[in-house]
């Protein structure tokens, strides 16, 4: 499964590096959107789950991975302009979905706002809006480390917490990159995380107000920093919200076990392709059935 790939042009000010996983029998397209630091590499199970079910697209942010070679890094990205890259990526690629993990929530949030015209269906995994006890010692102590561009401690610090029900190889892959991301990086994850705590948090639910389409918001048992309550924050404020919690399953859901992979495969798939005579609720809360350990 080879994706087609292209460097697209983004206004004239931003090249964005792109896999597009063509599935000749897809009638639809979804695009995926990165949490912080990352890269494509980090939705490969993602993908898998999607593909050939959809037609799938995956980019990185223009300070990341194969994107930032294509990029000059003279200023850092707010979540809007982030939010306008994915714009325009909808508008390219015809998509009529969307999925976010994490930080990529918050420019998700940004561009359904916008109401396009193409998405029809949203998901929003691993994040929330509220910032709690745990997320909040999280990123005091991430912005410490990121401020002094301390790429051993940012590594073990994403291990050891939102990363910590993931398996031994997939941390050490993940020590491997977080540590050796380029000095533009930290200082754009840097600025993202300054703008979440001293900015008004609102600003995600007034988004969130302005959304037309169904959002599946989907959130791990286990994970402690965006964790389900903080996601079911939303229902009042998405007109067709849903919620989903893999049980036995943290921040990282379908990478941390089997059984995580086939419970995130299935929240997704019934509720992007749901069956012809099924009917969804205003506000519906879904509980998937207990993952079996690997």
């Amino acid at each position: 499964m080879r994706p087609e790939i292209a460097v697209l042009d983004i206004q004239g000010q931003y090249r964005v590096y792109t896999e597009f996983y063509r599935a000749d029998a897809a009638e639809k397209t979804i695009i995926l959107v990165n949490g912080s630091l990352a890269t494509t590499a980090s939705f490969a199970q993602t993908v898998k789950n999607l593909h050939p079910q959809f037609n799938v697209v995956c980019y990185d942010q223009p300070y990341a991975g194969k994107s930032k070679a294509h990029n000059l890094h003279e200023q850092s990205l707010t979540k809007e302009i982030e939010g306008q890259i994915l714009l325009e990526l909808i508008d390219h690629f015809a998509a009529e979905h969307v999925l976010s993990f994490s930080w990529g929530g918050a420019a998700t949030l940004v561009a359904l706002a916008h109401q396009p015209r193409r998405i029809e269906k949203a998901v929003i995994s691993s994040f929330s809006p509220e910032i709690n006890s745990h997320m909040l010692d999280y990123l005091e102590r991430g912005i410490d480390y990121l401020g002094s561009r301390d790429g051993d401690r940012v590594g073990n610090l994403v291990n050891s917490t939102i990363g910590k029900h993931l398996p031994t190889l997939f941390k050490r892959f993940n020590y491997r990159h977080v540590s050796s991301l380029a000095e533009h990086e930290y200082g754009q994850m840097h600025f993202h995380i300054s703008d979440l705590l001293h900015s008004d948090r609102q600003c995600f639910f007034k988004a969130a107000e302005k959304i037309n389409v169904p959002v599946l918001f989907m959130n791990g048992e286990w994970d402690e920093y965006t964790a389900t309550d903080g996601a079911r924050l939303f229902a009042n404020h998405v007109q067709d919200a849903t919620f989903s919690t893999l049980q036995a399953t943290g921040h990282f859901l379908d990478m941390e076990h089997k059984a995580a992979c086939r419970d995130s495969r299935n929240a997704l798939l019934g509720f992007l392709k749901p069956a012809p005579q099924s009917s969804r609720p205003r506000y519906h809360y879904v509980q998937d059935q207990h993952a079996l350990s690997i």
